[in-house]
């Protein structure tokens, strides 16, 4: 029987890659879009700050002085920006899966309190928008910058499945490919609604929105009788 092809969207940490060694999976890696934090004054912050990636707590962490930021309160999306952020010193006072998520919680909790939201270039409009109709005190800063890096993939390469990420892999993907029968697994829902705008159908969503977990949707897909539990970090 032939191995089980995938291909992942991005390159996987050491911890991350052995699993698929260790299922027996043929993996080929390719980064479809690349990252560069940007320099920024620490001078305008509000009293909460508000993190949707961990791409933007890098970034914070590269900037001289940060630490003076650790004493104020933290709202964030997704597990691992949770524990990027505590590792760092920060007091997260609630994190969601999703951003739609974490606009409820503060729109109807925390209205009253002040944000600074540490953003990319591509953040989707979910918290600003959600921020400005209920007149909530914020600014944003953005902190990185996403850039797509298409890549086109060789019509000798054929997988059974595709990892993806985010929205902007899905868009650089397919600026120079096609899905055809390759099973789409997705990191969470606005990842595969991207794909679902492009008609594409075959789609597995991770329960929760991690890079591990989308790892144990394609290990449990193709060998379902298979236990495994990846540790690594995003």
């Amino acid at each position: 029987m032939s191995q089980t092809s995938i291909l992942s969207t991005k390159t996987l940490s050491a911890e991350q890659r052995q699993v698929f060694i260790d299922a027996d999976f043929d993996l080929l890696e390719q980064d479809f879009i690349e990252i560069k934090n940007n320099l920024f004054q620490l001078d305008k912050f509000n009293d909460n700050l508000i993190f949707s990636s961990q791409n933007a707590v890098v970034s914070l962490m590269e900037q001289s002085g940060w630490e003076v930021l650790k004493t104020k309160m933290v709202f964030c999306v997704g597990i691992k920006t949770k524990e990027l952020l505590e590792a760092n010193g920060f007091t997260v006072s609630v994190y969601m899966d999703y951003a739609s998520e974490l606009a409820e919680i503060i729109t109807l909790i925390y209205s009253k309190e002040s944000y600074t939201f540490l953003s990319g270039n591509l953040r989707k409009e979910t918290l600003p928008a959600a921020l400005k109709s209920e007149g909530i005190t914020f600014n944003e800063i953005e902190v990185y910058q996403t850039t797509l890096a298409p890549f086109k993939i060789s019509e000798q390469e054929n997988f059974d499945g595709i990892m993806f990420f985010s929205p902007s892999a899905v868009e650089s993907y397919l600026t120079n490919n096609k899905i055809k029968k390759e099973i789409c697994f997705c990191v969470g829902n606005t990842t595969a609604k991207s794909l679902e705008l492009n008609k594409v159908k075959n789609i597995v969503i991770a329960e929760i929105p991690t890079i591990e977990d989308v790892i144990i949707e394609v290990i449990q897909y193709y060998n379902p009788e298979e236990s495994i539990e990846p540790t690594a970090e995003n």
